[in-house]
């Protein structure tokens, strides 16, 4: 299962768009007012208790900004935090903090969401062996991140985009008549282009996980809005052959019920989509220099 957190490169380029989407020309709003050469602190604190995630991130953004401002953690990703507390300091250019703070704030703050929610889902699995799985289901040019809070949060990343994995969704199978040709067409795709490459299939009722397991060569069978117990009987038929993942309309309220099937793998848009970003704020403290 891939993970992305420790794709650097890729997180600094995101944090370079995105700084370079908010600064443009220049912070004019710090430029009109604070000398280059006023150097602060500031502290970063918590208005709302749920799961830390995005000190890394700030620490890019910082220092992508200006290798100046130096940053003080106090809490770690994956902490949980309370109303109040201190999660880092930053000292440098004052410039360069100002206009540093809406993106650690924005980062940082969804992130957290992300992470928190993500954490109230995988307490519900706890004392069965399944596993919380995120999905492609996240903001455009956030994913990486949104991801990474995933993974704070204690949940598995799955595919990160088109490119690292083949899924035939429904509209897959339909287009190509069936299941059958679907997994066919995918299996010979990927023997033609020596491609190293998982399949998933999604089926949407038993005789379409008989005829999956039939045909075979999928490392993972999705079932998609199925009871609880349909797929405990699903996952009765795989009978270990491969990876098994449930998913849709599955929630707080039923994940437990969807763990006791014995499935591996649960997905969960809304750990994404509907995450509420938590609430931070970054204080000015005194002049330095």
């Amino acid at each position: 299962m891939p993970t992305y957190h420790s794709n650097s490169e890729q997180i600094k380029h995101v944090i370079r768009e995105a700084l370079r989407e908010d600064i443009g020309e220049g912070d004019h709003s710090s430029l009109c007012c604070i000398p280059a050469s006023q150097t602060g602190t500031a502290n970063l604190i918590s208005q709302a208790s749920g799961i830390l995630a995005g000190i890394r991130i700030a620490q890019i953004i910082f220092e992508e900004l200006d290798p100046a401002c130096r940053v003080i953690v106090f809490k770690q990703d994956g902490d949980h935090m309370l109303p109040g507390e201190k999660i880092l300091q930053v000292t440098g250019p004052m410039r360069s903090i100002l206009s540093a703070e809406r993106l650690v704030l924005n980062c940082m703050q969804r992130m957290s969401g992300i992470a928190t929610l993500t954490r109230k889902y995988v307490d519900r699995l706890a004392g069965s062996h399944t596993r919380l799985l995120d999905t492609r289901k996240t903001t455009p040019n956030f994913r990486l991140l949104e991801k990474e809070a995933v993974r704070i949060g204690g949940g598995v990343n799955h595919r990160m985009g088109l490119y690292d994995y083949i899924m035939l969704k429904d509209n897959h199978i339909d287009a190509c008549g069936g299941i059958r040709e679907a997994i066919r067409r995918a299996k010979a795709y990927v023997k033609q282009h020596q491609l190293q490459l998982p399949i998933e299939v999604e089926t949407r009722n038993l005789q379409q996980v008989e005829e999956a397991l039939d045909e075979g060569g999928m490392q993972r069978i999705m079932f998609d809005h199925f009871s609880p117990e349909e797929v405990r009987q699903a996952v009765a038929l795989v009978n270990g052959r491969c990876e098994t993942e449930a998913s849709g309309n599955i929630n707080l309220d039923n994940m437990a019920a969807y763990a006791a099937t014995g499935v591996d793998f649960i997905s969960v848009g809304a750990i994404t989509h509907q995450a509420v970003s938590l609430d931070m704020h970054l204080k000015y403290l005194r002049t330095a220099s």
